[in-house]
């Protein structure tokens, strides 16, 4: 992408143009404007950390106007994002626009590349436990504005965007290291990868109708088989993002106005292309972004498509996709009206834990949310078998499908907004609090009856007592888990009445035998099951509750 080439005077005619637009059927779905703006304007880039807060790059900081720092967005104690609140955390040490990035297995963040700022052969991690940013070892060459991708062992699978435009490398957070990686059978530079439901990755090779996939099994990337249809235009040679949808398919949008679904092959083999919808009124995406919502549906922003004078025309427009008729509805713009005067290059989405979709503008301190209509895909929904507590003090979750059905968000090469991996919401009395999730045994998505795990801490200042647990990927939340939230400093006061008594060994006898877990039914010593164990550290704590 380059966004100092765009020129003025097609901007304002496309403006006019799109000015005359009537009688648009517009989809269900509604925006909000978040309540507060942010400190500063936004730089772009959306990432959800797994203690349910959202960081946003801003253009702040730095010299070169590219800006290192992130705000973070927090839920107020409804859980609402809209009526949340802003705060910073330390900055970047390189200036980034257009970068990779990951949430890793641990709950760190991971930063490559920037198409432009000084950071665009470097990498760095931030740990939100330590506020703290630290680099890697550098790669001395261009990561730029690249792919990348988590693999199921936790390495993340980063393109690089020099030399032939095919090479990449696997950076592991355990050891902080980087190792070659196959390269790509064509050119990766301004794809879109999608996961899909076997882990591998799928994308189609820049200006080409050639598809292929890397797979985990082998770590190489294979060729597969032809789009019918072409996605990148021959000006700029971008293409809009893609998205695993609930059946299965991979859904790819065009900056040309042409869409494509795929199928995938059984036990591994190549998959089949069929054109999908044309987006309606000559319009495409190139640089755009779009979100898998929990109804299924696809959030997507878009564009006059490009031309050999503007390659990124304003103003951009907002639709609904829906899988099962192969068709787009018009919603309204974030502000208002059915377009804002903007090329979409600037607009980013990310899928947020309580169901709606965060949407920024590059250049503005306002943020939206979107909320779909409908219900959650069925049958999508995390499950919770089990949540077994240690002694210190960190949660074992089990579970199927802690990864969700997608991957999220997708905007293309500029920008990874994923979000497959467990959210935490904990509730009670009307207050909602997010527990932080790390050392998820699982990347994948769509993954079925596997059992999934995560660890969970929970917040210190979260009041003892009984919680709605529910476990949340990509918004769509699993039905409430009893959790229990015991006192540290005296676990078997099971009535939370100040003192361990005749009352809590009820609890433990009526409880006998069964798995109380972690739900103040009995289980102290987080096994699983009540038994001689408890009744030991009930009877060791007889008394009054330490101060």
């Amino acid at each position: 992408m380059n966004f100092t080439s765009v020129p003025r005077a097609s901007a304002i005619a496309a403006a006019l143009a799109a000015s005359v637009c009537h009688h648009v059927a517009l989809a269900a779905g509604t925006w909000q404007q978040i309540t507060a703006l942010c400190p500063n304007a936004s730089g772009g880039g959306l990432m959800l950390l797994s203690d349910g807060t959202v960081l946003c790059k801003s253009e702040a900081g730095g010299t070169d106007g590219i800006g290192n720092i992130w705000n973070r967005l927090t839920p107020n104690s409804v859980g609402s994002y809209v009526g949340g609140s802003w705060s910073a955390i330390a900055a970047m040490r390189d200036t980034r626009l257009y970068f990779a990035s990951q949430l890793l297995m641990d709950g760190r963040m991971y930063v490559a590349g920037g198409e432009y700022g000084t950071g665009k052969q470097t990498a760095e991690v931030y740990n939100p436990l330590t506020n703290t940013w630290t680099s890697t070892p550098a790669l001395g060459v261009n990561i730029s504005d690249a792919n990348s991708e988590m693999l199921a062992d936790g390495r993340v699978l980063q393109a690089l965007v020099t030399g032939s435009l095919r090479s990449n490398v696997i950076y592991n957070p355990v050891t902080n290291t980087f190792a070659n990686a196959a390269a790509c059978v064509g050119i990766h530079n301004e794809s879109a990868w999608v996961k899909l439901r076997d882990g591998s990755i799928l994308m189609v090779d820049r200006n080409s109708t050639a598809s292929e996939r890397y797979r985990q099994t082998t770590s190489t990337w294979v060729a597969d088989t032809t789009v019918p249809v072409p996605l990148y235009d021959p000006y700029g040679l971008e293409t809009g993002g893609a998205v695993l949808l609930p059946d299965g398919r991979a859904f790819f949008t065009g900056s040309t106005g042409k869409t494509a679904l795929y199928t995938p092959g059984i036990a591994g083999s190549n998959g089949a292309w069929v054109a999908g919808a044309v987006i309606p009124g000559g319009q495409g995406t190139p640089d755009a972004p779009m979100a898998i919502m929990v109804n299924g549906k696809v959030l997507c922003a878009v564009s006059p498509a490009p031309t050999s004078a503007d390659h990124f025309p304003p103003p951009t427009a907002f639709y609904e996709y829906d899988p099962a008729t192969n068709a787009f509805t018009q919603v309204n713009a974030p502000a208002g009206g059915l377009t804002s005067n903007d090329s979409v290059y600037i607009w980013t989405f990310i899928c947020l834990p309580d169901g709606k979709v965060l949407c920024a503008k590059q250049g503005s301190r306002a943020f939206w949310v979107y909320t779909p209509d409908g219900v959650p895909v069925p049958d999508a929904a995390p499950v919770v078998s089990t949540v077994l507590r240690a002694a210190t003090g960190v949660f074992t979750l089990t579970g199927q499908q802690f990864n969700g059905i997608s991957e999220g968000a997708s905007y293309g090469d500029d920008w990874q907004m994923n979000t497959n991996y467990p959210v935490v919401r904990l509730e009670r009395l009307g207050t909602t609090y997010y527990g932080r999730t790390f050392d998820w045994n699982s990347t994948g998505v769509q993954t079925g009856a596997m059992t999934t795990t995560t660890k969970m801490t929970v917040p210190t200042t979260m009041p003892f007592g009984t919680y709605a647990l529910r476990v949340t990927a990509n918004g769509i939340a699993s039905l409430p888990y009893t959790f229990w939230n015991p006192n540290p400093n005296c676990i078997a006061d099971l009535n939370l009445d100040g003192k361990v008594d005749g009352a809590d060994l009820a609890v433990v006898l009526v409880a006998w035998g069964t798995p109380g877990s972690t739900t103040g039914g009995g289980d102290l010593n987080g096994d699983g099951r009540v038994n001689g164990e408890d009744l030991g550290i009930l009877l060791a704590a007889w008394g009054n509750c330490p101060v």
